[in-house]
């Protein structure tokens, strides 16, 4: 029997009458991956007399058939069948990159489950670390295979993908949804968001520069290499004391949101949890091993699926993995910003953005310090060039704290420039530090003239 401090405890091991305290682990992005799910019914499951059997069915109803992307789970074992049984390289890893979609988005379903029964706090904490698991599992097996271009190119990608596609699709469909009307979201976070990113920008620009200044590659790789490191130690504790900042001391910062999400979900009937605790946590070690596996599939193919599609590493790496492999968390954001709800939008774009930036990118330089594999911050002249007029463009337009169709369209606008340089862009993998060389010297011969 619950005692009378756990009044949410039933003996099924649901939670009733969840305060708000509790519930406040859940984010952005947990609202925006709601908006695809769809409600179970467990008729036919409740008439199996077996318990163990009836609970198994109904938390594998409430967790693959609980999603409208559950169409997209036969991609998993056909991806892992046509490996087996050497299928194309190109077919392994578009069934990957497609049973990585429904992945996604059920892993911040599943933290949003685990979070109703530990709390806010454990709750954000899980959120920030699963919000961009999959990303983060892509870069580790790419390091572990010295791919170190992936790396940077995918995660580059999922960084401009949010900026520009992402948050230039919710304003631009919110502006032409909302077109009388006036809209308005919360500045305070989209301010906090675009100090971070433009942080991030300063870690990733000085090995850049660094290097175009030095006297010469072999003089300036070490240095970088230190400066790389200590920067990601430094925009680690950023994040940290973000995380800080969003758990603790300025938690009403987010409380709007999340009050118009509850409304949009039908208010407090829709906050109780569908499965219990130890489910919800086999469940998510079950999902993170599927993605891991799914993850090695692409990062192995990526080169042959390149060569057979006639496209380059960089444009499928920068564009399409983050495309595809958030497609649910991207489609959730355009959904509230339908329904004039953009701050939930802001917190889906600039949130995931602020994490890879501030968290996912230098925890994978200093997972490369531990493996004994030399990753910096010095990308491409293209890329950072790329990244910082993208952050810029995007803090001119947040900082009025108003939106219409005309900001959504410009960031589109610009991120299909920015596809369209990478698609005609050739260059092969490995090939990062060469190009940095060859931009250096031209640039030494432009001022010696």
């Amino acid at each position: 029997m619950a005692s009378s401090r756990e009044p949410w405890l039933l003996e099924n091991g649901n939670l009733k009458g969840l305060s708000k305290e509790i519930r406040h682990g859940r984010t952005a992005h947990n609202m925006s991956s709601s908006s695809l799910r769809k409600k179970s019914h467990l008729t036919l499951v409740s008439k199996v007399p077996c318990r163990k059997l009836r609970q198994f069915l109904a938390n594998l109803q409430e967790v693959i058939l609980g999603t409208k992307l559950s169409v997209l789970f036969p991609a998993i074992p056909l991806a892992i069948v046509a490996d087996c049984y050497g299928f194309a390289r190109p077919w392994v890893f578009a069934l990957s990159l497609l049973g990585l979609t429904p992945l996604a988005e059920r892993v911040s379903f599943l933290t949003e489950q685990i979070a109703y029964y530990t709390g806010p706090t454990v709750g954000g904490l899980l959120n920030a670390t699963c919000g961009n698991a999959t990303e983060l599992i892509i870069a580790i097996f790419a390091l572990s295979q010295r791919k170190i271009d992936v790396v940077k190119y995918s995660l580059l990608g999922s960084v401009l993908s949010n900026l520009l596609l992402v948050l230039g699709t919710s304003l631009f469909c919110g502006g032409i949804a909302n077109l009388r009307l006036e809209q308005k979201f919360d500045r305070r976070q989209a301010d906090v968001n675009s100090l971070l990113l433009l942080l991030a920008l300063l870690c990733h620009s000085l090995p850049m520069l660094f290097r175009m200044s030095g006297a010469s590659d072999a003089v300036t790789v070490d240095p970088i290499l230190q400066l790389s490191r200590a920067s990601s130690i430094v925009m680690l504790i950023a994040y940290l004391s973000y995380l800080i900042f969003q758990l603790f001391t300025h938690r009403q910062l987010f409380e709007a949101q999340e009050e118009s999400g509850n409304d949009e979900n039908g208010g407090e009937g829709q906050q109780e949890p569908v499965i219990g605790f130890w489910s919800g946590f086999i469940w998510l070690v079950g999902m993170t091993a599927v993605i891991s596996l799914l993850s090695e599939y692409v990062v192995q193919t990526i080169e042959d699926a390149s060569d057979s599609w006639g496209i380059s590493v960089s444009f499928i790496s920068i564009i399409l993995l983050p495309i595809v492999g958030n497609a649910a968390e991207h489609a959730g954001a355009i959904i509230f910003a339908f329904k004039n709800k953009l701050d939930i939008s802001l917190g889906v774009a600039l949130g995931s953005a602020t994490q890879i930036s501030m968290f996912v990118v230098p925890l994978c330089v200093i997972t490369a310090w531990i493996m004994g594999i030399k990753m910096d911050l010095n990308f491409n002249l293209l890329e950072t060039g790329s990244l910082a007029l993208s952050i810029i463009v995007v803090a001119f337009a947040l900082q009025d704290g108003t939106s219409h169709y005309m900001k959504g369209l410009v960031l589109l606008l610009l991120y299909i420039v920015i596809g369209a340089c990478f698609f005609v862009s050739k260059t092969p993998l490995n090939q990062l530090s060469t190009i940095n060389s060859g931009t250096k010297a031209a640039i030494d011969t432009i001022f010696r003239a």
